[in-house]
């Protein structure tokens, strides 16, 4: 597998972790952290990740 193909498939996999938590835990107390601002998190970083991938597909590097 390619940088750029791992690169694409490790955001949307992050993004969509990170969507399933910002949507679906506004109600669960953790003592730290609050659920949904980690999720908010994790889609920027899959965000980044995706056009980090795409970049690299689109300037042929492996």
């Amino acid at each position: 597998m390619s940088k750029a193909a791992q690169n694409l498939l490790e955001g949307a996999a992050t993004f969509l972790i990170g969507l399933v938590l910002w949507r679906f835990t506004g109600g669960v107390d953790v003592p730290v952290v609050t659920l949904t601002k980690v999720g908010i998190v994790m889609m920027i970083v899959g965000g980044v990740l995706s056009v980090n991938g795409l970049r690299h597909a689109a300037r042929g590097r492996t």
